[in-house]
């Protein structure tokens, strides 16, 4: 893409400490996103996915949360090293977020319309009710919501309709980054792909970048340009969607496109990735994937491998792709 970086995560380490140990959630992710450009972030769960989000907001609950190390450049500046003050006027302003349920995400005793307009109030202090109201209409409208459902309460709307009103307000302040956590795990396949093609749509109209959570490869192909695949903690392969999808050379990426169901070949049975993704709080030495994968030799357990540029831009952290 043309478009200029507009995110830019250098060794992102982020940990939990808790009763049971220190949980190992971000072990070193490094990633970048252009202006307008939407990277599709998959992994299993309990990859980091949530928390390298949460931590480029820095909204990582502190006690047990920890930004241990790392660098978040957002428009060139270091967001880790601002004060709480200015980091306030940047969520929901100029970086926005989706959470995961829509259920959860909305006051049940404020109005959607209040809801919408708290967004908008607090970084557009200087507008009038009437002109608050206006710019709350003009967003519910952008997400296929008449105006006449403004006072209406979360309870009155389905869970479509509640993950329309949560993009509303994350896209009330035209933010340029939005961080989208599986905006469509609760829904159903049709309403999924409503929402999915409206977040396309607003997105185009507003040029916001934006970095979609999900482990629906599915969702991932129809809707981003670039992919990044993390497993425990890093990220082991990322490039464009060309790259991950035709050309996946890491074997975790292999795996993942290997358990999906194909419409053209006729299989009896799936081939799921064995065994499962090692404890956060106990990782293995070296590589992560390692004891899962078909390929790993001696030398896979002694260090976590860098990444090789197997082509511009098409990034693996594997030791078979070593110079």
């Amino acid at each position: 893409m043309d478009n200029k970086e507009l995110l830019r995560v250098e060794d992102l380490v982020i940990h939990y400490e808790t009763d049971d140990g220190v949980v190992y959630a971000l072990n070193g992710v490094s990633l970048h996103v252009n202006e307008g450009e939407t990277l599709g972030l998959v992994g299993e769960t309990g990859a980091g996915k949530t928390t390298l989000a949460k931590g480029i907001l820095r909204l990582i609950p502190s006690p047990p949360g920890k930004i241990v190390s790392g660098k978040v450049y957002f428009e060139g500046d270091d967001i880790l090293s601002f004060s709480e003050t200015d980091m306030h006027k940047i969520r929901g302003n100029a970086i926005s977020m989706v959470f995961q349920d829509p259920m959860t995400s909305l006051n049940p005793v404020m109005t959607v319309g209040d809801q919408i307009a708290e967004v908008i109030n607090v970084h557009n202090p200087g507008l009038s009710k009437e002109e608050l109201r206006e710019r709350v209409v003009a967003i519910l409208g952008k997400v296929g919501i008449s105006a006449d459902r403004i006072d209406e309460y979360p309870h009155q709307f389905s869970g479509g309709m509640k993950q329309r009103v949560i993009i509303a307000i994350a896209l009330a302040c035209n933010p340029k980054l939005l961080l989208a956590d599986e905006p469509t795990t609760a829904l159903d396949v049709t309403i999924q792909a409503q929402v999915l093609d409206m977040i396309q749509s607003l997105k185009k109209e507003l040029n916001t970048a934006m970095i979609l959570i999900s482990h629906d490869l599915g969702v991932v192909a129809q809707t981003c340009d670039r992919v990044a695949i993390i497993y425990a903690g890093i990220i082991v392969e990322s490039g464009n969607l060309h790259d991950i999808f035709k050309e996946p050379r890491h074997p975790y990426t292999v795996g993942l496109l290997e358990s999906i169901p194909s419409l053209t070949k006729d299989t009896k049975r799936l081939n799921p990735i064995k065994g499962l993704m090692p404890d956060p709080t106990n990782l293995p030495e070296g590589c992560p994937f390692a004891p899962r994968c078909n390929f790993a030799t001696e030398k896979c357990s002694k260090a976590v491998p860098e990444f090789a540029e197997v082509n511009p831009g098409h990034l693996v952290r594997c030791i078979r792709e070593g110079k």
